[in-house]
């Protein structure tokens, strides 16, 4: 406490009085104390969960590196501000990346001090017995009058009162020291296990924070889109899109192969409120691994396979129409199956087709592919339902150079037609392309014709349900950090739940002795925070000792 400044010998205060400069090594250790500060660390942690929100906004390059296309094709005047601003790689940017290490460091800075002090106060003494214990907020007193004998006939003395005492509080798992003075008391303390939650909490968390940077050092994610029929092939090369980790090896890609036999997609029927919602989604695949001639499986999603150290999801699916070019003399110089990205719920799907090669020139064609083609008002068509009941497939056609031949890797799933001829839909002399399948159409000037396969033939007597492919779209994920998330994730839990219901308490039990050699028990109790329940435990601690005593204390 300061003293008055009339006091006698305090100096009279200057005007021109300047506080001491910190200097550069005062100045670190002012950042550093204030960066290693718990408040500072809870606000980090804090601050890390808003910086994540951005990531379940706007589709990111590792788990969706489609939908970041769709966006910039959508939006092509904000979408490469957001990409400045790293919005669609959140999780390796630079600013979260700065955040997670600061949490990292902040931790570190308030664990090791804490858990030092800690083992300091597991090995300490309980403190004395305060002189009033009357004036603690948590205080119960009795009487022993002059004579009082216990079960046996023995008077009662302090010492044994204080050894009865000291026996119930240790069967309540309090650490006691008895103390001697003008009074013989017992002083105990319980509750330093809410200490140890406290640091197991950090310092799993902590952990989580290192096996989350490990797993994404050593990880990766990949996306496969895999037509029913083809197979995928778990290699670097196999992938779509492929975003390995800072340490990633080739050598972590444990070798096997899915075949994806068949896709079912079940939709609501019955329900005219519903109609055409999704209700289930089930891949049936086999998988071939060194030793394994074949083992039949089941995607479903939300529930992932499990195979050669990867996580494989069902992402999503959709429906891959094949189609074949001819030249003007019957030569087929393109077919494939062509997988087309799913743009609502009806599954109205945008198309790219890409010929390179047998023609006079390069043909690019964008289109849509209606499951269940309905016109509307104005000429247009729209998908009402997503099954398979009238499918149709329209193209627009530009001729010119796909910019394939650079050597600059161009998405199979977006088309530039800049600089390009159109030849076909738009303001060309011809109209959009419409094929069904099983349909032939010429292209414009002499290029040939395309043709919508049918892939069943089924079809060819009005059966429509198996005539286009379906192809399922598989996020493999590979963290083989993740068992150490999970066990460290538990002891944050653990080590919470106690830290939040374990109580800190301080109690003691005082013996006086009176005049005429009655003596007077005394009991109190402090706690290190809020403990509403300080009060009952005192009260249940005098009666316990009273009954250990072999006396009755009025309720």
């Amino acid at each position: 406490m300061s003293r008055p400044s009339d006091h006698y010998d305090s100096p009279a205060p200057t005007k021109d009085a300047t506080p001491a400069k910190l200097g550069f090594i005062g100045y670190c250790r002012f950042f550093w104390r204030q960066l290693t500060n718990m408040r500072t660390a809870l606000l980090l942690l804090l601050l890390l969960a808003i910086a994540a929100v951005p990531g379940s906004l706007f589709p990111q390059r590792v788990a969706d590196p489609n939908g970041v296309t769709q966006y910039f094709a959508a939006n092509p005047d904000t979408a490469p501000i957001l990409d400045k601003f790293q919005l669609f790689d959140v999780y390796n940017s630079v600013w979260f990346s700065a955040i997670y290490l600061l949490l990292f460091i902040s931790l570190i800075g308030c664990v090791i001090p804490r858990t030092l002090h800690h083992l300091r106060a597991l090995r300490s003494k309980p403190p004395r017995t305060p002189a009033k214990l009357d004036r603690l907020s948590a205080f119960a007193a009795f009487d022993l009058p002059a004579g009082e004998t216990d079960a046996e006939g023995r008077p009662f003395t302090p010492a044994s009162v204080v050894e009865s005492a000291r026996a119930v509080l240790r069967r309540s798992h309090y650490r006691v020291q008895l103390f001697e003075g003008r009074d013989l008391s017992v002083s105990a303390e319980r509750g330093y296990l809410r200490e140890t939650g406290n640091l197991v909490f950090h310092t799993a968390l902590l952990g989580v924070l290192i096996a989350v940077g490990i797993g994404g050092s050593i990880g990766y994610t990949g996306q496969k889109v895999v037509v029913v029929g083809q197979s995928f092939v778990n290699v670097r090369g196999a992938f779509d899109s492929f975003n390995p980790g800072r340490l990633f090896n080739d050598d972590f890609l444990q070798p096997y192969r899915l075949v994806v036999n068949s896709f079912e997609a079940k939709y609501e029927e019955k329900n005219l409120n519903a109609l055409g919602e999704a209700i289930d989604y089930t891949a049936n695949l086999t998988s071939y691994a060194p030793g394994d001639p074949g083992t039949k499986r089941v995607l479903k999603v939300n529930d992932p396979l499990r195979l050669g150290g990867n996580d494989i999801y069902l992402l999503g699916n959709g429906y891959a129409p094949t189609v074949t070019v001819r030249d003007a003399g019957g030569k087929v110089v393109f077919t494939d199956d062509i997988p087309c990205l799913p743009q609502d719920a009806n599954l109205t799907s945008i198309c790219t087709i890409k010929v390179p090669d047998g023609l006079k020139k390069q043909l690019g064609m964008q289109g849509f592919f209606y499951p269940t083609a309905s016109p509307l008002e104005t000429g247009a068509f729209t998908s009402v339902h997503p099954d398979l009941g009238n499918p149709m497939l329209t193209l627009r056609v530009y001729a010119g150079d796909l910019g394939i031949n650079a050597g600059v890797p161009k998405s199979v799933y977006s088309l530039d037609p800049d600089g390009m001829t159109q030849i076909a839909g738009g303001k060309a002399a011809t109209s959009a392309l419409e094929l069904k399948p099983g349909q032939t159409v010429k292209l414009p000037d002499g290029y040939g014709s395309i043709t919508f396969e049918n892939a069943s033939p089924k079809a060819a007597t009005n059966d429509l349900s198996q005539s286009v492919k379906r192809f399922i779209s598989l996020d493999v994920h590979s963290d083989p950090t993740q068992g150490w998330v999970l066990i460290f994730a538990m002891f944050v839990v653990g080590g919470l739940l106690t830290s939040l219901f374990i109580p800190r308490r301080r109690v003691w039990v005082k013996v006086v002795e009176r005049e005429g050699g009655g003596l007077r028990i005394e009991y109190a109790g402090l706690a290190r925070g809020e403990d509403p329940g300080l009060d009952a435990a005192v009260a249940d601690i005098a009666r316990r000792h009273a009954r250990q005593l072999g006396l009755r204390l009025s309720p």
